[in-house]
C-alpha cells in the first residue's frame, strides 16, 4: 500500500488554472536554492519557495496574473529590510503559466525526486514504530513500515507510508536498495537481533538502529559475536535510538528524537553518494 502526502497530480486535476513559480537564481543567504518551486492557483498552493515576505510577493504576483489573465513578469528580489527579510541574499523568480507540456514536465520532475528519495525501513509497527514512521513520512524520504502482524500495520493509516506484511522481515533487508536506512523495533527481541544482524552484514546502509537499553545492547553484542562471529559489525549499530540525553521513554518522544537522527544520517549519506557519482562522471569527461 503506497500513498504520498502530497500528490501533484491531484493538485493539477483540481487546480488546472495555476502558475508555476520557480527560483531562477539564489545568491548569498537565501531561504531556498534553485531547486525550489511552487504552484499557485486562485485558492490553493502546492509546495514552497521558502516562505516569508518573499513567498508572499511571489503569490501576489502570480494571482494578479491569474485574475487579469496576463503574463507575470519575473522578479529580482534582494532579501533585505526593504521587504522585511534579513537573509541578505538575492533571488530571481520566474512565473510560468500552466499548460499540458509544463504539467507533464513538472509531474516527471516530481516523480524523479520521489524516486530518488532515501529508503527508510522501520521494522515493527507497534507504538513507537507507528509514530516514528509517521514522523519520517513528513520528510523527503520513502518510508516502509514492516511487520509480521497485519493488525498492527492496519493501525497505521498515515498517507506517505508504505506497509509491508511479511513472515520473514529479514528477507526485506536483503532486497533493500543501497544506502537505505534501517531501524529495528519489533515486539520480539530475538527477531530484533535477527533483523539487525542481517542489516549489519550489509556495508552500504546509511543508518542501522535498534531500540533498546544498555542491557539489550550488551546482550546483542554477545549474541552477534557468538552467532555471526563478526563482533566488528557491532560498531556500526546505533542502540539505543534517539540518543541518551533525554531520559523520556514515551513513544512519541523516542520516535521524534530517533526521526531526527535517522533523517540526518539518510540525507547526509545520500548527499555523499551524489557527490561521489558526480566526481566519477567528471573524471570520465
Amino acid at each position: 500500500m503506497l500513498a504520498f502526502r502530497e500528490d501533484i497530480r491531484d493538485f493539477l486535476r483540481a487546480e488546472p488554472d495555476c502558475i508555476l513559480v520557480t527560483l531562477t537564481g539564489a545568491a548569498g543567504s537565501t531561504p531556498r536554492d534553485t531547486d525550489a518551486w511552487m504552484l499557485v492557483s486562485r485558492a490553493r498552493l502546492f509546495g514552497t519557495i521558502g516562505g516569508g515576505q518573499l513567498e508572499y510577493m511571489a503569490i501576489d504576483q502570480a494571482r494578479r496574473a491569474l485574475r487579469t489573465d496576463s503574463l507575470a513578469a519575473g522578479l529580482a528580489v534582494p532579501l533585505g529590510p526593504a521587504i522585511g527579510q534579513c537573509c541578505g541574499g538575492h533571488v530571481g523568480i520566474a512565473f510560468t503559466r500552466m499548460d499540458k507540456d509544463v504539467a507533464l514536465q513538472l509531474v516527471a520532475r516530481s516523480d524523479a525526486e520521489i524516486a530518488s528519495r532515501p529508503h527508510v525501513y522501520v521494522f515493527g509497527a507497534g507504538h513507537v514504530g507507528r509514530v516514528l514512521a509517521a514522523a519520517l513520512s513528513l520528510a523527503p524520504l520513502r518510508v516502509i513500515l514492516v511487520d509480521t502482524r497485519e493488525e498492527e500495520l492496519s493501525a497505521c493509516p498515515v498517507a506517505g507510508i508504505e506497509t509491508c506484511l511479511t513472515p520473514m522481515p529479514e528477507a526485506i533487508v536483503r532486497d533493500a536498495p543501497p544506502a537505505s536506512a534501517f531501524v529495528v523495533l519489533t515486539h520480539d527481541h530475538a527477531l530484533d537481533f535477527l533483523i539487525t544482524a542481517e542489516v549489519l552484514q550489509r556495508e552500504d546502509a546509511a543508518y542501522v538502529g535498534m531500540i533498546g537499553s544498555k542491557t539489550k545492547r550488551a546482550t546483542f553484542r554477545n549474541w552477534l559475536s557468538r552467532e555471526v562471529a563478526r563482533p566488528d559489525l557491532f560498531d556500526r549499530l546505533i542502540c539505543p535510538i534517539g540518543g541518551t540525553t533525554v531520559k523520556d521513554k514515551r513513544p512519541a518522544v523516542i520516535a521524534t528524537l530517533a526521526a531526527a537522527e535517522i533523517l540526518t544520517a539518510a540525507l547526509l549519506h545520500n548527499s555523499l553518494n551524489r557527490n561521489r557519482f558526480k566526481d566519477k562522471i567528471m573524471q570520465k569527461i
